[in-house]
């Protein structure tokens, strides 16, 4: 879906994935990342955050909490990290980078609760008093104040399947006491998840329910707080954020957002709008044979974010970057229930394809749940392009020798 896109506006990244591929320097199976975009879409971003009061905290999980990337999104100005879970927490810390917000989307387990106050993160969203509690006992053991966010939800409000919880909306105010009542923690402000999501419709993004439901829980925060409390509460809105949506964001009532994909130019409204952001993420693979004239390449990155159903999925392949502009070949990706060892292509029936070729697709990834190499690539924009680092999805560096 984004490969369209990928060679209209960034074809040097492409080609230089070709490039780097055939060198041996991008292993087969790697989410190959355009360091000088990211960076360039990172501050184009904050630049518009900053004239709408917006704190920004970006997500990395999609990304492979890879330490350039990082160090990329810090450069350009970012505010912090949000970490997914403590595996995504783990590297924000390690690598010096703030950690802005934890425990949204993922709870942090009750066994991980100290390891999670260590890093001292700004914001903590807890889903129930029990949590509350975990995280007051272990901000208590360290010493220090640790401040809350509350998740609620009200009736009709949306959340993907498998991501439901939080504080009903008519409990809001038993949970502020309870807080309040606890050591070593205090309540500092709202979430959801999603706040905005795409609406193929319209073709923009739309607020969903649950930003009525975080406004009328302010509303409910405001009153019982007072004072500089209430006028710093917090109020965080996660979802198909970018620099398009920011201020939408902001009429709204958010004062936090978390832009993950729009940072990598791959948000829903990228693959069917003219935004400010370029892409700057692709998966390469290559040709690992051919059976009975169907080429196959490796797989282990094939996992395609589902935000817009089944699609044909297509690659450009080439085996020097001036074959990059050559018409991209139709794939068969595996079905999700299956292990995605290959990918089959269909080239035209005169197209040669050689084993060893580079494959290059566009698409939405979530590096984090895939077995998939992360490289990030620096000096496209130069023309000088080159691998700055090699690393798991875990953002722990491989020691990558490859030659060819």
């Amino acid at each position: 879906m984004f490969l369209q896109s990928l060679l209209d506006k960034n074809p040097a990244f492409v080609e230089a994935a070709v490039k780097l591929h055939q060198a041996g320097a991008i292993p087969a199976n790697s989410y190959a990342i355009d360091l000088d975009a990211v960076a360039a879409n990172t501050g184009h971003l904050m630049g518009e955050a900053r004239s709408l009061g917006l704190t920004v905290y970006a997500m990395t999980k999609q990304l492979g909490r890879a330490p350039a990337v990082l160090a990329a999104m810090t450069d350009a100005g970012v505010d912090g990290y949000v970490a997914v879970d403590m595996a995504c927490a783990r590297p924000i810390a390690a690598n010096g980078h703030n950690l802005g917000h934890i425990g949204h989307l993922v709870q942090v387990p009750a066994a991980e609760a100290e390891e999670a106050t260590a890093m001292e993160p700004d914001h903590w969203t807890v889903f129930s008093p029990n949590k509350a509690a975990e995280a007051s006992a272990a901000a208590t053991r360290l010493g220090r104040v640790q401040n809350l966010l509350v998740r609620v939800f009200a009736p009709g409000d949306k959340f993907y399947t498998g991501h439901e919880g939080g504080v009903p909306l008519e409990d809001l105010g038993a949970m502020m006491d309870f807080i309040d009542g606890l050591p070593g923690v205090r309540f500092a402000g709202l979430t959801t998840f999603p706040a905005l999501l795409f609406d193929p419709s319209s073709g923009g993004a739309q607020l969903t329910p649950n930003m009525a439901t975080l406004a009328r829980a302010a509303e409910t925060a405001r009153r019982r707080l007072g004072g500089e409390d209430q006028r710093l509460l917090q109020i965080n809105a996660p979802g198909t954020t970018s620099t398009a949506v920011l201020a939408q964001l902001a009429e709204a009532g958010a004062t936090q957002v978390e832009p993950g994909h729009g940072l990598t130019g791959t948000t829903p409204l990228h693959a069917v709008g003219d935004l400010p952001e370029q892409p700057a993420v692709c998966y390469v693979s290559e040709i690992a044979h051919i059976h009975q004239g169907t080429p196959f390449c490796f797989g282990g990155g094939l996992y395609i974010d589902p935000v817009f159903g089944d699609y044909q999925a297509s690659a450009v392949v080439a085996r020097d970057p001036s074959e990059a502009a050559s018409g991209p070949v139709p794939v068969d990706i595996p079905n999700p229930a299956a292990i995605d060892y290959y990918a089959k292509l269909h080239p035209e029936p005169e197209r040669k394809i050689n084993e060893g070729d580079t494959v290059v697709f566009g698409f939405r990834i979530q590096a984090f749940v895939t077995r998939a190499f992360v490289v990030g690539v620096a000096g496209v924009r130069s023309g000088n392009p080159s691998v700055a680092g090699v690393w798991d999805v875990l953002g722990n560096p491989v020691a990558w020798k490859g030659t060819r």
